[in-house]
Formats: C-alpha cells, structure tokens, sequence
C-alpha cells in the first residue's frame, strides 16, 4: 500500500509540477479565468483535465458525442459524465450526427466534427462568459502535424507547429500540454489509475494523420530514435525563425503592393528583382486561398500575356500588362435591371442611378459619372446590364462604331475592371457606357428641347 502511494505521489507531484511551471513561464492560463476545457475521453483530455482541477483551476468541460462509432461514442461520453460528477465539475454535452453534416456540407467526416465542435464550443463562450478553449493536443500531435504539412508542401508557416495561444470563436484557444509527449501522459494515467477510453478508430490508417503516426514515425524512429525529440527542438528554433522570416516577407510586400480599392497590385518588374520571387509569390498567393501545387501556375503568369490568371476558392490572381493582380472573386448579382419611365432612383451591384428630366438645359459636364443626353432619343424602359463580348456603341465624338472590347484596351482598363462595367440602352441601342463615356447619336444639341440627367454615385 505504501509503495502504491509513494509511486501515485511521485508521479503526480512530478508532471504537476512540470506542468505548473510551464503554465507560469508561457503565461498561458490565470488562476482567476474560468474557461472552457473539450473532454474526448482519450488519455490526452483526462489527463490534462485532472491536472487543471487539482491545481484548483475553474472550469467547465464540454464533451462532443459525433455519434460514429454507436455504443462506443456513448461509453465515452459516460466516461465523461463520471468523472464530472465525482469531482463536481460542470460538464456539458452534445450529440452530432456527424455523417449527415458531412454529406450536406461536402467535408470528409474529420472536417465536419472540427467544424460542428469549433461552432459549438463558440456558442458556449459566449453564453457562459467563458474566457478561452482549452484544448489537450500534445507533443506527438505536434510532431505528426509538422510532418504532414512539409510533406504537403506548406511552406515556413507549416513547420511551426501548432500554436500554443491562438485566436479562436468567441476567445483564445490554448493548448497547454504541447511540451508534452503521449508516452508521459500514459506513464501518469496509469500510474493515478485515471481512466480513460481509447478511440479504435485512431488504429485505422483511413485518415493522412493516423498513417502519419502508426506507420511514419515508428519507421523513422528505427532510424532515428530521438526523432520526436528533434522533431520539437526543430519546432522550437523554427518559431523564432518564423519570426524573422514574416517580417521579411511584410518589409517586401509592403514595397510591392498597391492596394486599390478591395484589390492588390503588383508589378512584375519589382517582383522579379526581389531575392527569391517565388518565395515571395507564394507569400501572397497562400494570404489568398491558393495551395502549394499552384505557385508553378502563379509563377509562369509572371512571362504570360495581358489576361491570363489562375484562381482559388475565393481570389483570382490576373496578369494585366506589367502587373499582377489579386482581386476577390466576383459575387454573384442581378446582371440587368429594368428601369420604367418615372423611375427617379436605381440599385445595382453597389452602386445608385440617379435619373432626372430638365426642360431647361444645364451645362455640359466632363464628369464620367455624369450622362447628359437628348431626352427626345430615349425611349422606356431602359435595360441596364453587365456589357458583353459583340457590344458596340458610337463614342461621343465619333461617328463610326466601336466595339467595347476594343474601346476597354484603348482606355487600358484591367480584368477586373472591365468585368465591373455596366451599359444603358434603350431599344436596344447602348446610349451610356456607365461612368464612361455617352454615345455620339444622343448627346445633346443646340436643338435639343429636353435634357436627361444621368447620376452615378456609391449606394452607401
């Protein structure tokens, strides 16, 4: 019995004491917070939940049953349930059904669990007044992550590990036991017989991670025993590298890029002179939603022709003339608008049409948001539309047609600037390139009786 008690002592003072030292070096949790610790069931969340309430830490324990796995999700959640009640702790829990989650959202099922756990976990900050997400990933889990992002080809950013302190819904997510390894975790549980539950689906190398962890790095470890160990003192100069690095990348972006308007600029040139360009191009590109395998794409634009871009899920990157362009992807809106006669205002895209009749005729206006025409030419309804390829009109001060495409590259205007232009007709016939230019056959004259007043302007 005594020896039972000396080993349980040990143990316990041992990794508590580690573990209270690493907690007031990082500054990572206050006595005083109350926050919220997720609880699986698995070695790694009992553990650290029983060293956060034997150091007389407050919170409350949120448990996720994603419901894959039947009688066995349940157990854990009793397992949880348990151990909450014995120790008075306030616990809540959810049941998911995951699959259907994953089949409506188009996630594999990891995806939707993090994406069901992460919103919900937000829900109970917020409804709790709860300070931070405490969360128990471990060393290993460290090491696994880094693995997969170099072999994924995530750049400088992937190699720094997961984060201790990181910005989450509703607060921090913080992670204390990353110093960790999994082998210290099993050696205390088992040593304070604390139980736990052991996932079978972690055996399974369905998913990148668990191949990562029952086949790489025990293949690697025959090589390199310490690789776990190297792996973190990589992990921990890296940080400080890290650091380095992004203000090196922020010096040369700000020297760059242009920002204009909800878009970035860059001109080639400058881009080409830089020390690495690709490193550089795949700096931006990945602030933007594009992946690894898609800089060789990104960097050919660099020698391409005027036009040329390449896309992720929410940017398109564009060579126009000598510059690249990163602008967001166009949101879907009403392509045509009809206007009635007596209509005085009109709403489109993100901006307002302001039309007005004057009998008495003002004086002519070179502003381009201003269209001055010949009241006596125009007949309702007008259709205001997004141009398309074949669109022609006569310019103001010209008497044969131009098509817009070629009246766009006389006026060098960008993709994405040409993508954003409207016209007005009227029977068919475009009377106004919107905040362009008017067409020749019905601007006003000495003898024009009427005026009609066309206004441009933002809709906020």
């Amino acid at each position: 019995m005594g020896k039972t008690v000396f080993i349980y002592t040990f143990f316990m003072n041992h990794l508590l004491e580690k573990f209270s030292r690493h907690l007031a070096e990082r500054q990572l949790l206050h006595i005083n917070n109350r926050f919220l610790l997720a609880v699986s069931g698995g070695v790694d969340s009992m553990v650290l939940m029983e060293l956060l309430r034997s150091q007389g830490f407050s919170f409350e324990v949120a448990h996720c049953n994603f419901t894959l796995r039947g009688e066995e999700s349940d157990a854990d959640e009793m397992l949880v349930r348990k151990y909450c009640e014995f120790n008075n702790l306030f616990l809540h829990v959810k049941a998911f059904d995951t699959k259907s989650f994953a089949q409506e959202t188009n996630m594999n099922i990891q995806q939707a669990a993090r994406t069901l756990r992460y919103e919900w976990f937000g829900h109970l900050m917020n409804s709790r007044d709860l300070q931070n997400i405490v969360t128990a990933h471990h060393a290993n889990d460290n090491v696994e992550t880094v693995l997969m992002n170099f072999f994924k080809g995530t750049g400088i950013a992937g190699l720094l590990g997961i984060k201790e302190k990181k910005g989450g819904i509703g607060g921090k997510v913080i992670r204390p036991l990353l110093p960790f390894f999994k082998a210290e975790l099993l050696e205390f549980a088992t040593s304070i017989h604390l139980e736990w539950r052991e996932d079978a689906s972690n055996e399974s190398n369905k998913y990148a991670r668990n191949h990562i962890r029952n086949e790489v790095v025990p293949s690697l470890k025959k090589i390199i025993p310490e690789l776990e160990h190297n792996m973190m003192e990589n992990i921990n100069r890296f940080s400080g590298i890290g650091l380095i690095y992004e203000e090196a990348i922020r010096h040369t972006l700000q020297k760059i890029m242009e920002v204009k308007g909800n878009e970035f600029h860059m001109p080639v040139l400058k881009l080409m002179k830089t020390p690495s360009p690709s490193t550089v191009l795949y700096e931006i590109i990945s602030r933007f939603g594009f992946h690894a395998h898609q800089l060789n794409d990104a960097m050919k634009l660099l020698h391409a022709e005027s036009g040329k871009y390449i896309v992720s899920d929410t940017h398109r990157l564009i060579r126009n003339r000598n510059w690249l362009i990163m602008a967001p992807l166009a949101e879907a809106a009403e392509a045509m608008v009809v206007i009635e006669e007596g209509d005085a205002v009109v709403m489109f895209a993100d901006k307002k049409l302001t039309l007005k009749k004057m009998a008495d005729l003002p004086p002519i206006s070179h502003d381009p948001a201003f269209a001055m025409l010949d009241a006596s030419g125009i007949k309702f309804p007008l259709l205001l539309r997004k141009w398309k390829t074949g669109d022609y009109f006569y310019p103001l001060g010209m008497t044969k047609k131009k098509k817009l495409s070629r009246f766009f590259i006389d006026n060098k205007l960008s993709v994405t600037e040409k993508e954003n232009i409207w016209v007005l007709e009227s029977e068919k016939k475009i009377i106004w390139v919107v905040g362009m230019r008017i067409d020749n056959r019905f601007k006003l004259t000495p003898c024009s009786r009427e005026a009609m007043i066309l206004q441009l302007s933002s809709a906020q």
